[in-house]
């Protein structure tokens, strides 16, 4: 097996519009395609930022999703690098983005060779923005 790329996350949600928006007005994904009625969904949309893509669905219907925990096994949240973590907290204010996570009473904190902030989603997927890599 040779893997090539991520292609994309796959997010359930319980709010679809209020994550869609999110996702395309506040993060700046395009919306690919967006498909109603999918095997019992009531949306499966496709989103896309450069090469990364993000497939949004609603739970079945008749099947209610369960709470993210931070605590959950498994992934425990998705990273973007950006150009400037300071720059990107202020443009995510400045659109009226307010549910950036606290870290020992700070929202911007520094972690070995950079800085680094964390949001939760919508749809409670936690979401991290450094500047830079490992």
């Amino acid at each position: 097996m040779s893997i090539k790329a991520l292609h994309h996350v796959c997010i359930q949600t319980e709010n679809y519009k209020e994550s869609l928006k999110f996702y395309t007005e506040i993060l700046g994904f395009e919306l690919v395609s967006e498909t109603a009625n999918f095997h019992g969904r009531n949306y499966n949309t496709w989103l896309k930022h450069g090469s990364f893509m993000i497939e949004l669905q609603t739970a079945k219907q008749g099947e209610p999703l369960i709470r993210f925990d931070r605590n959950a096994a498994g992934i425990a949240h998705m990273c973007f690098l950006v150009d400037d973590v300071n720059q990107e907290m202020d443009r995510l204010s400045k659109l009226g983005f307010r549910n950036f996570m606290v870290k020992n009473g700070a929202i911007l904190y520094k972690v070995e060779k950079g800085y680094l902030f964390k949001i939760k989603a919508p749809e409670g997927t936690i979401l991290e923005f450094r500047d830079t890599e490992i």
